[in-house]
């Protein structure tokens, strides 16, 4: 990220929680300056291969709606390089463009290849992509709508379904889904799978922004690492 950039997550950091704000301007430019150097190297936003994106604004907000503690660059930085690494780990290289005779060329661009994966500037290639279909977690939420359809028949029937369509875009796009959580609306209390209610019992078409927040605090909760 650059300064701005940096600046700006900064600025939304403190919207969320305002007793990270900094005591006057040299504080606030000394804040700047620590977090600009922690992550330079660290992009707003950057793909993964199963969908599930990286988001630096989403991982500040899991942070301060998860923790009790401030926030500091490391809790941004730290997510990343893992994030980075899972996503290099998954990393197949191509057969670079550059002619195989000539050694340099074709090492420079795997190796520039690799470096912009890393930097989260590249979509990583995998072998899932070169046959075809959804990656493993975005299949497997799609699963747990129902029955699978193929995708064109699935967006001729969109606008008679949306509540359906909706799901399954925010499954293909690796987006957190209100619906895969209960409403925590005391008022509300919709059960998982089912749509948010008004104080008529009415179906509303979006959900209550609690149900959202839990959804979203669940979608990017650091994962356990395999036994």
């Amino acid at each position: 990220m650059n300064r701005r950039e940096v600046a700006a997550l900064l600025a939304y950091a403190v919207k969320l929680d305002p007793r990270s704000a900094p005591a006057d301007q040299a504080a606030a430019d000394e804040t700047l300056d620590q977090w600009a150097d922690l992550l330079a190297d660290v992009p707003p936003t950057a793909p993964h291969p199963n969908g599930r994106h990286w988001d630096a604004s989403q991982v500040v907000r899991h942070h301060i709606a998860t923790s009790p503690y401030p926030i500091k660059p490391s809790d941004v930085s730290r997510p990343w390089h893992d994030f980075r690494r899972d996503v290099v780990d998954r990393h197949h290289d191509p057969v670079p463009a550059a002619n195989p005779d000539d050694p340099a060329a074709y090492r420079a661009e795997l190796l520039g290849t690799r470096h912009a994966v890393a930097i989260g500037a590249a979509q990583a290639a995998t072998f899932r992509e070169l046959t075809g279909g959804p990656a493993p977690e975005v299949a497997e939420r799609l699963a747990a709508l129902g029955e699978y359809v193929p995708r064109s028949v699935a967006q001729a029937l969109a606008a008679h379904r949306p509540r359906r369509a909706e799901r399954e875009r925010l499954a293909v796009e690796g987006l957190p889904d209100p619906l895969d959580v209960a409403c925590p609306y005391e008022q509300c209390r919709a059960r998982a799978g089912e749509p948010c209610v008004n104080y008529r019992r009415s179906p509303r078409s979006s959900a209550h922004p609690s149900r959202l927040d839990l959804a979203t605090a669940r979608r990017y909760a650091p994962q356990e690492p395999a036994a």
